[in-house]
């Protein structure tokens, strides 16, 4: 994920990747002053720093490491957990997915990572559930007292042969985020169906101001356009299509994934996104909706925070993307976002156990979803949902989501063959049927 100029971002998308620069902070009681990195070996460094302390190598350390992605949030969740435990100092690194992932498995693989990470739901990534369990890298949670409160969509995404190891603490959705202000001015509304879609899209680009933003030079931003569309044309008809997959029933070059793409690609043709869109950042893409040079952006609710930060005195709103003419069959991808683990290996372990729990209370969750301004996975927080999320809430309530389609794919590649081959797609050197044999034969390819 792109790191913003003024806080860390993330995206959330559970396994959503954000290229970007490492920002490595660490409280200033800890040290003189923040140093900001961007290569692997200074990472390793700030998040292993913690040791240094009286007692890192065993457990009595006061000093937690953590590394983390996320919109900015665990700043103030790690004051709240250092206020809750005085005497407590948390050491921690952040840095955008697309470096994390690879970075974060070279640390576990070397005894070098941190004693608390960010891990994503699922099987969908370099740093999934499913993928960091495996090899044993990750400390079993099963007996934690909020495993078993977990929706049981959820907690299926924290599991590995059974056992859970992921502390998910919020739920995001992904669907058009509109700038009200921008399209007051423009005097649009937003579209519920495909052909009032396209019309908006032409309205706006008449008017001077693009319908949305598409920073598609950070490559995880390619596929929240196609994921939006996918989860109606594909899921609509077919809510079995992933059990269809992993028996080997269907395919996505023989599957409403054509449409979808097809969709996506005429979004583009029609004049849908701002100019150039591979050499458009994700963090520039937020500067264009925030200041309404958009009417808005295809993103997660994550999002949301980072406008407002862009822009305080801004009304940003979610709602679903349509991809049909009938609005009752439109369905919001949705599911819950990265959250974190314990190290298998922790230098403090019972510290660990406590920040992943701190995270899950009442207190550490809500302190999470208001400031990225996503949902809580437990019911029982107390929290209030932002006016923002009204859709999202509405279609959760309404069972109308599909998870992010990555989550329940079978290994890491199909993910990466997608994203490669989106950017592919856009710069004119690949086809749409070129990428979904590719992304079939990495699917079919196993775990």
């Amino acid at each position: 994920m792109k790191a913003d100029n003024t806080r860390p971002t993330l995206t959330h998308r559970g396994t959503f990747p954000e290229g970007g620069i490492m920002k490595t902070r660490t409280l200033p009681v800890l040290i003189a002053a923040a140093t900001s990195v961007a290569v692997l070996a200074a990472c390793s460094g700030g998040t292993n720093a913690g040791s240094d302390s009286p007692g890192g190598g065993g457990g009595g350390s006061q000093t937690l490491t953590l590394a983390s992605q996320d919109q900015g949030s665990i700043e103030d969740v790690v004051k709240a957990f250092e206020k809750a435990n005085p005497g407590v100092k948390v050491k921690y690194t952040v840095s955008g997915a697309d470096q994390y992932q690879p970075q974060i498995r070279t640390q576990l693989a070397s005894g070098t990572a941190p004693d608390v990470m960010s891990v994503w739901p699922g099987n969908g990534n370099p740093a999934a559930t499913y993928v960091l369990a495996k090899p044993g890298y990750l400390r079993d949670l099963s007996d934690q007292p909020w495993v078993n409160k977990l929706p049981a969509s959820v907690k299926s995404l924290t599991e590995y042969d059974g056992k859970s190891y992921t502390a998910l603490f919020g739920l995001n959705g992904i669907g058009a985020v509109y700038n009200q202000e921008a399209l007051t001015k423009a005097g649009l509304t937003p579209p519920d169906t495909w052909t009032q879609l396209l019309d908006f899209c032409k309205a706006a680009k008449a008017k001077g101001t693009p319908a949305f933003a598409l920073g598609n030079q950070d490559n995880w931003v390619t596929q929240l356009v196609l994921y939006s569309l996918v989860a109606t044309t594909v899921y609509g008809d077919d809510p079995d299509f992933d059990k269809q997959m992993q028996a080997g029933q269907a395919t996505f070059a023989k599957s409403p994934w054509t449409t979808a793409l097809d969709k996506y690609l005429t979004m583009e043709k029609t004049g849908c996104f701002q100019k150039n869109p591979l050499g458009t950042s994700y963090e520039a893409s937020q500067t264009l909706a925030a200041t309404g040079k958009t009417l808005g952006i295809v993103q997660g609710n994550w999002v949301i925070a980072l406008l407002k930060e862009k822009n305080p005195k801004g009304t940003f709103t979610l709602k679903a993307l349509p991809a049909t003419d009938d609005p009752a069959k439109t369905l919001i991808p949705a599911a819950a976002g990265a959250g974190y683990a314990v190290n298998a290996k922790a230098k403090n372990p019972e510290l660990a156990l406590k920040f992943v729990n701190f995270v899950m209370s009442p207190e550490g969750m809500n302190t999470f979803v208001k400031k990225q301004g996503s949902l809580p996975t437990l019911s029982d927080t107390g929290l209030a949902a932002d006016p923002s999320l009204a859709e999202l809430t509405k279609f959760i309530g309404s069972d109308r989501t599909v998870p992010f389609m990555d989550q329940l794919w079978p290994n890491p590649k199909v993910q990466a063959t997608m994203l490669s081959g989106l950017q592919e797609i856009f710069s004119g050197q690949s086809t749409p049927g070129k990428l979904l044999d590719e992304m079939d034969a990495e699917y079919k390819s196993g775990n």
